[in-house]
């Protein structure tokens, strides 16, 4: 079985660079899809409160056989609990669904600079969590450089995390330039671009010559990128694909090919306009 190599956050912590992501992946198939994961090696797992399927995250933990201590967790703080006394809330409801006494890293999910509570009170609220000793880490996703350089002046931890959209078709480098400027670690999300990047003829190509699957070489390009990266399937022959990314490197050409790739297409919402609170 391959090593995941780990990235060290900024407060000391150690983080997988390769994680499994349950995003979409309905309740009644997470406990197996998870537990699949860790057989195979995955020891991050990244879930949200918005995925809805926290519970059985915790239960394939906990069914797995593996200490605890040796499986990274991730969660974020759903869109409707971004005031101060709800999210503290929602961290202790993370926890209960779990089944943890600690969460290894804990985010808030989107910036939400449209709607009535700003984001800033939000990050002081994941502070007092922070400080609790109940999270290890704690940090944002689909921040842009903007909202960072706010919460630098108006508050006191630094973000450790920054999950972004990340993908060939969005290298979205002047993001992922800021974080290392400031020891943000980078978290890569939609990292196939929903699968619309593994038909390119530049990654079939690289594909070809390496023996190796599409999807292996885009995931790939984001480790040597230095990114931390989430591929997800419910099927164990996927998962162990997403996994035999450690045996092989892409050159420095096909990297600059992939990058090259680049054309500023999301596959998700603009960070900059997205106000989307679930009722």
């Amino acid at each position: 079985m391959a090593t995941v190599p780990t990235i060290r956050l900024n407060n000391g912590v150690e983080i997988p660079q390769l994680g499994f992501g349950v995003y979409q992946i309905p309740p009644e198939e997470t406990v197996e899809a998870t537990r699949t994961a860790l057989e195979v090696g995955y020891r991050h797992i990244d879930t949200a409160e918005m995925y809805g399927n926290e519970k059985e995250v915790g239960q394939a933990v906990r069914e797995s056989g593996i200490d605890r201590s040796e499986v990274f967790v991730t969660s974020k703080l759903n869109n409707g609990f971004h005031r101060r006394d709800d999210a503290l809330r929602a961290f202790d409801q993370t926890l209960a669904d779990l089944g943890f006494d600690q969460l290894d890293l804990f985010l808030i999910h989107w910036p939400l600079p449209t709607i009535d509570v700003d984001y800033v009170e939000t990050w002081k609220a994941m502070e007092e969590i922070y400080a609790g000793g109940r999270c290890r880490a704690i940090g944002v996703s689909n921040f842009n450089p903007h909202h960072l350089r706010r919460l630098f002046g108006e508050t006191e931890v630094r973000p450790a995390v920054n999950q972004i959209e990340v993908h060939p078709y969005l290298a979205n480098d002047e993001v992922r330039a800021f974080d290392a400027d400031h020891e943000i670690v980078t978290e890569a999300w939609s990292p196939i671009a929903q699968g619309k990047v593994l038909g390119d003829p530049v990654v079939t190509r690289i594909a070809e010559k390496l023996e190796r699957t599409p999807a292996q070489v885009v995931l790939r390009w984001h480790v040597q990128r230095g990114d931390v990266v989430f591929p997800k399937s419910v099927t164990r022959s996927r998962v162990e694909e997403n996994f035999a990314l450690f045996d092989f490197e892409l050159d420095t050409g096909d990297m600059a090919a992939l990058t090259g790739l680049d054309r500023g297409e999301r596959t998700g919402p603009d960070p900059d306009t997205f106000d989307y609170v679930p009722r």
